[in-house]
């Protein structure tokens, strides 16, 4: 499929591997779904696939035991126009496998009817889980989004942080800024930190943290210079060491977020289109996002 949004290692075997495949962004497809590749990506199985609508999201191996997989699963399409999930529907959902990815049932209890999950699982605690959900709205549009955890290997969640506008009676905390979405209509995405299953950090317009599951939450690193952060990594043996993917580029922090390195001294942006000129030799030309253009001598 044209777009593979995660993919997978199992840690104890580099051959076995999960894709994520979401499918081509503007039509119906058959190839969507979860692939399982035994022999390091050569030949692939489609093992977890709903219709030629619904793709595959997210995938995440337990790491105290590869046989148990947990996948996510998102039914849209954009329209021509770009016009953000013109085609969602009911289909996905958060699913798990416990024999190495052959068979998956479908998570439920806890959960909002889920349109798009994007999850986590805590590496010192992989019964401990964390979901970053936007559920189900009208015509099958994206509705409110939730920050759910889950404590027995996704078989119940509860609701830890919500936005405004539930029902009173909801549970979690009423804190909207962890769940906005990332510029552009992405959900945010989640990393648990290594050590410590209560720390999850949450990858926004802000980066943020909760100490204590999601109950409480305090911005990390904020965007005055146009920062829109995609992804979190924490080095598994020094969490203090945090890699914080941006538009601009990646830039690191090895106090736990308190100082930053400076994107403009790594070439690390993400480039949105390259093209070459006419020169000889051809000079390649990149557009990064939210930054200045870049330049490279062809070979």
């Amino acid at each position: 499929g044209p777009q593979i949004p995660a993919l997978a290692v199992d840690p104890l075997n580099p051959e076995r591997v999960f894709a994520a495949v979401l499918g081509h962004p503007y039509g119906a497809n058959t190839q969507r779904g979860i692939f399982r590749s035994n022999d390091g990506g050569r030949t692939w199985k489609k093992v977890l696939y709903i219709n030629e609508n619904t793709g595959g999201d997210d995938v995440a191996i337990d790491p105290a035991n590869p046989n148990i997989v947990y996948a996510t699963l998102w039914e849209a399409r954009q329209a021509p126009w770009e016009d953000h999930n013109s085609y969602g529907g009911t289909d996905g959902g958060i699913f798990k496998s416990t024999d190495g990815g052959t068979t998956w049932k479908q998570l439920t209890n806890g959960l909002p009817n889920v349109l798009e999950a994007n999850l986590a699982i805590a590496p010192d605690n992989p019964r401990v889980l964390y979901a970053m959900v936007a559920a189900t709205g009208t015509s099958g549009n994206s509705g409110p989004i939730g920050f759910y955890k889950s404590t027995d290997g996704g078989e119940h969640w509860t609701l830890r942080t919500h936005g405004r506008g539930v029902p009173s009676d909801t549970t979690g905390t009423d804190d909207p800024r962890p769940l906005a979405r990332i510029g552009g209509g992405d959900l945010p995405t989640i990393t648990v930190d290594p050590k410590d299953d209560d720390v999850v950090y949450s990858a926004s317009v802000v980066m943020w943290r909760t100490r204590d599951g999601g109950a409480t939450w305090s911005a990390v690193r904020g965007a005055p210079g146009g920062d829109d952060y995609q992804k979190i990594w924490i080095n598994p043996d020094w969490p203090n060491i945090i890699l914080a993917v941006a538009d601009q580029g990646a830039v690191i922090s090895a106090d736990r977020g308190a100082s930053w390195s400076n994107w403009y001294t790594q070439p690390t942006a993400a480039v949105y289109h390259v093209t070459t000129d006419d020169a000889y030799p051809y000079r390649v030309c990149g557009g990064p996002q939210a930054s200045a253009p870049l330049r490279a001598a062809g070979r």
